[in-house]
């Protein structure tokens, strides 16, 4: 008797998880930081700044893309930190040490070492508090801010520009330690906007001053990047000197309680 052929099972389809998509654009971040130290290492700085521009690019979309899959996960988050620790630690911290600071010799490669040090400290306190909302605000200064700012002073003094004539080696070591120490300070600084008609609409003037930041950058670089990081940072130390000020009034005893 011939026999009958048996139905072949078909085989289910293994469905692709969200959190492929948001984590190929975090591994983005990953590889551009990577390949900038290797950069920094053939002494093309300039090509080294613009792939952690890069890298912080790769960062906004991998945060887009979570929030438009609903696909965020603590498995993200890890993820993006440790990106993050190389592309706006890592590398800015190997950046500044190649430009200048090596000239310092020891106290050079301590300083150097502070983005990336106290990045890592700055993203190990945003993962055990995140609560996977992004807010307003975020306490200390975030690591891809303080990278940038490493980023526009590196392009200013390789394109010689007018606003840092003359900066020498020690100027640049204080104002990375400041850069590093505002990454673990308590100092509130803005998230920055979402590209969208509700935030446009809840903050029109953030808004437009963040579009005009990005207009001034993109017609004025290097120039337009340092100006936009200087006032993004000076906003902040501004806004919590007032905040501290207010708070210390509020705390005076009454004449009538003395």
């Amino acid at each position: 008797m011939a026999r009958i052929p048996r139905p072949r099972r078909k085989l289910a389809r293994r469905r692709i998880p969200r959190t492929v998509v948001p984590s190929f654009f975090t591994l983005m971040n990953l590889f551009s930081g990577f390949i900038a130290v290797i950069q920094i290492q053939h002494g093309d700085y300039t090509q080294a700044c613009w792939l952690i521009v890069l890298a912080g690019f790769f960062d906004l979309l991998d945060g887009m893309m979570a929030r438009l899959t609903n696909s965020q996960s603590q498995f993200g988050v890890e993820l993006d930190s440790l990106a993050d620790v190389v592309s706006f630690g890592l590398a800015p911290s190997f950046l500044i040490y190649n430009v200048a600071l090596q000239e310092m010799k020891l106290l050079g490669l301590f300083v150097s070492a502070l983005p990336v040090l106290c990045g890592a400290v700055r993203l190990a306190r945003f993962n055990i508090t995140f609560d996977g909302e992004k807010k307003g605000t975020f306490t200390g200064l975030p690591i891809p801010m303080q990278a940038a700012a490493i980023v526009a002073i590196v392009l200013n003094l390789q394109e010689q520009t007018i606003l840092l004539p003359g900066i020498t080696p020690r100027a640049l070591a204080i104002v990375s330690i400041v850069l590093a120490l505002l990454m673990v300070s308590n100092v509130p600084f803005d998230a920055g906007p979402r590209p969208s008609a509700y935030y446009v609409k809840s903050a029109p003037v953030k808004a437009i001053l963040y579009l005009l930041a990005a207009i001034g950058t993109l017609v004025w670089i290097p120039e337009g990047l340092l100006v936009a990081l200087a006032l993004y940072l000076s906003w902040g130390l501004v806004n919590a000197a007032l905040h501290l000020f207010k708070a210390v009034r509020s705390a005076e005893p009454a004449p009538d309680d003395v």
